[in-house]
């Protein structure tokens, strides 16, 4: 029969030796046993013969899955299979591998142990001699319940008969992760992750940005497990965080059963692949998370094109590294070179599509041109409620205007923006309009793709600056709302400071942060106090069709008039306040 591969330093090992290494793939140990006494010893002797360290990997029922030959102080191993159960299990393989001089086990050994999801990691240690005298057993902590390293050093146990039961052993460990992947209360069909951030900012800034993380993890249906936070002066650029910090993380990964990991910071491409090659996780950025929320979120035809064409961006300069071993011919005979490759084929596509729904866009923006100047034309003043996600925005909108726009606690509830009619008590008519939300480090492909309906914003006559009062972070959303404002050119636009859920702030707190910024308070669930601001807001209006630039209307008729011509395209129209 054909003898397996022996994987490692091979070159150099006498004949003798070597057909003694491929002769390892035969034996077979009890599956009680992490190595049999007599399969000990012929590794010991093995090592001892050739100077280098030997190696097996063994499958829970004792067969020999790979042979590893190393150098004096160290084993390589090659690239795995997957596990058999995925990431939430155990890898069902132990390595036993020999120390020559009687050395202990090593961090690279541990290391092995935490990235490879081991069984156990277990060192014969070999005398002078070439004999097997000590037997080191690790294995992983199934929970996080001790401060400590995550693994376990058993005692040291004689070669010739160690008295660990590893079938035992590896059974508790495989109960103890279960129970503490259960713990975390999760529906079927949802992810868990782990939500990971390197950063310099002070520990509360940090602690701040991982709420914020937590919360879009929320929206997108995934349930944070874990969070951890590594403050970093200098940031590994390969992989941004530490090997110590990635250990620590795979080991948290499998005690709660996750395979997901979501970062804080922006990822390219290179560290992202690095990360997964290294804990064999699937890995995420904090844009790519928001793109996900809005591909779930978007409802309408153009909003579906808008994220579509954000993904695509995103996806571009990640489509993996270019390899001439799936080149394909594309030419006749003749042709030079290998033609196209799959991935400069799947560019390709890639960049005709964002291409066709480029085109896509434009076709909406002049639609929303057309009607904005219909609205222009039946002088129709158009009020725009901006703010950071989860403001209150739509509720506000359904308390002015009896409307019922879908509401949920949520970032990034509304994608799709809506347009309703309010009459104020002077019998005047205006456009309100919702708009989606902002939030700190808007995407700049989402940013780019939303311009068709950002520009909305531009013939807005006046912003409602809507800021959750209730949020301890609310002075730092109200700062990203006014740099995003600031980038669409939007900042000179007439606005009012609105402050949402003032019932939840103290009064006197409340009353220092509207003199110190200048606000109207209100609950948008409650109409008995919204009476400020629609004094206010009709005030501006006033201000806004006295203006040269826009005549006074002749009467509500052509506007209801226009309103319907609308309706069927943009416009869900409510009845009057």
């Amino acid at each position: 029969m054909p003898i397996s591969k022996v994987y490692g330093s091979v070159h150099g090992l006498k004949s003798g030796v070597r057909q003694r290494v491929e002769a390892l793939y035969r034996r077979k140990v009890s599956s009680r046993q992490v190595i049999s006494p007599e399969l000990a010893r012929d590794l010991a002797r093995l090592s001892h013969e050739s100077g280098r360290q030997m190696g097996l990997l063994l499958a829970r029922d004792g067969t020999v899955e790979m042979v590893l030959v190393g150098s004096a102080r160290s084993l390589y191993i090659p690239d795995l299979p997957k596990s058999r159960e995925g990431r939430s299990r155990l890898r069902g393989l132990r390595l036993v591998h020999t120390h020559l001089n009687e050395d202990p086990l090593t961090q690279d050994d541990l290391m092995d142990l935490v990235f490879l999801r081991l069984d156990c990691v277990a060192a014969v240690r070999v005398d002078r001699h070439g004999g097997a005298t000590q037997l080191e057993v690790a294995h992983l902590m199934p929970s996080n319940a001790q401060a400590g390293p995550g693994w376990d050093i058993l005692p040291l146990m004689p070669c010739y008969d160690p008295p660990l039961d590893f079938q035992g052993l590896v059974q508790s460990l495989e109960e103890e992760l279960d129970r503490t992947r259960f713990s975390i209360p999760a529906e079927k069909q949802q992810d868990r992750a782990i939500l990971v951030s390197v950063t310099s900012a002070d520990r509360e800034t940090a602690r701040q940005s991982m709420d914020e993380l937590m919360e879009l993890a929320r929206a997108s249906g995934i349930v944070p497990a874990d969070v951890i936070i590594q403050r970093l002066r200098d940031v590994n650029a390969k992989t941004l965080i530490g090997k110590g910090k990635l250990s620590e993380i795979v080991l948290r990964a499998l005690q709660c059963g996750v395979d997901l990991l979501i970062f804080d910071q922006d990822l390219n491409p290179s560290q992202v692949k690095a990360i997964t090659d290294t804990t064999e996780l699937r890995v995420i950025d904090r844009t790519q998370l928001i793109l996900d929320i809005f591909a779930q979120r978007a409802q309408s035809r153009e909003g579906k094109i808008q994220v579509e064409m954000a993904q695509l961006k995103y996806l571009l300069p990640r489509l993996g590294v270019k390899d001439d071993a799936l080149s394909r011919l594309t030419g006749g005979i003749g042709t030079r070179g290998p033609g196209e490759t799959t991935l400069e084929i799947n560019r390709r596509r890639t960049k005709d599509r964002i291409a066709h729904l480029e085109r896509q866009l434009d076709m909406v923006r002049k639609n929303r041109g057309q009607r904005r100047s219909r609205r222009v034309r039946k002088e129709l003043p158009t009020i725009s409620i901006v703010g950071y996600t989860n403001a209150g925005k739509s509720t506000l909108l359904n308390t002015l205007t009896h409307s019922e726009v879908f509401v949920q606690d949520k970032l990034f509830a509304t994608l799709d923006p809506s347009s309703r009619r309010l009459r104020f008590p002077e019998d005047r008519e205006v456009i309100v309009t919702d708009t989606v939300g902002f939030i700190r480090d808007l995407p700049k492909d989402l940013m780019e793709a939303f311009a068709a309906t950002l520009e909305e914003l531009d013939d807005a006559d006046l912003l409602l600056h809507l800021v959750d009062i209730g949020n301890p972070r609310f002075e730092e959303q109200m700062a990203a709302v006014g740099r995003i404002l600031e980038q669409l050119e939007l900042d000179r636009k007439p606005t009012l400071l609105v402050f949402n859920k003032a019932d939840l702030v103290e009064p006197l707190i409340l009353e220092q942060h509207l003199r110190r910024h200048g606000a109207i308070a209100i609950s948008a669930l409650s109409s008995s106090t919204l009476g400020p601001l629609l004094a206010a807001m009709q005030r501006e209006v006033r201000g806004i069709l006295s203006s040269p630039s826009l005549p006074v209307a002749s009467g509500v008729g052509p506007m209801i008039h226009a309103l319907e011509e609308e309706k069927q395209e943009e416009l869900e129209i409510a009845p009057p306040a």
